[in-house]
């Protein structure tokens, strides 16, 4: 299964939260209290952002975080590898050095190709996107005559 880490679940909550007052400068002990999350964990995980550049951090009574950018234009892909590093479904993704059987591997190039697929659909997904509500439609109307065609 391929799956995030919880601090990167968290780090989109968190950015979620910054997304949706994009202008506001949120403290770390108000980012905890709005979102359920530990304040050390919250602290950790925007200090690591920061370091990223996805967060920018203001000292000071009025410090705190903003996002670094529009939230169109902070990828999926820039926070999975802010906090889990390089997006990479197999360690010969990263490196050829990562494998010892990389260099008689015949499908070394096919896992880049789904490596590099993967990476391009999360950079097609923002932050924006994640804050977007989704349309679902509440009722789907299916005529009965239909089914019998």
């Amino acid at each position: 299964m391929i799956r995030v880490g919880k601090l990167t679940d968290y780090a989109t909550v968190i950015l979620s939260v910054m997304a949706k007052d994009k202008n506001r400068v949120f403290a770390a002990m108000e980012m905890a209290a709005v979102t359920g999350i530990a304040l050390p964990t919250v602290s950790k995980i925007l200090k690591i952002l920061v370091n990223a550049k996805v967060l920018m951090s203001t000292r000071g009574s009025k410090g705190g975080y903003t996002l670094a950018s529009e939230p169109e234009n902070i990828t999926v892909a820039a926070i999975i590898s802010a906090l889990e590093g390089p997006i990479a479904l197999t360690e010969c993704s990263i490196s050829k050095q990562a494998c010892e059987q990389a260099s008689g591997c015949g499908i070394r190039a096919n896992w880049h190709l789904i490596n590099q697929t993967i990476h391009n659909a999360l950079e097609s997904v923002t932050l924006a996107d994640l804050v977007r509500p989704l349309a679902v439609p509440e009722e789907i109307y299916i005529p009965v005559a239909s089914l019998y065609q």
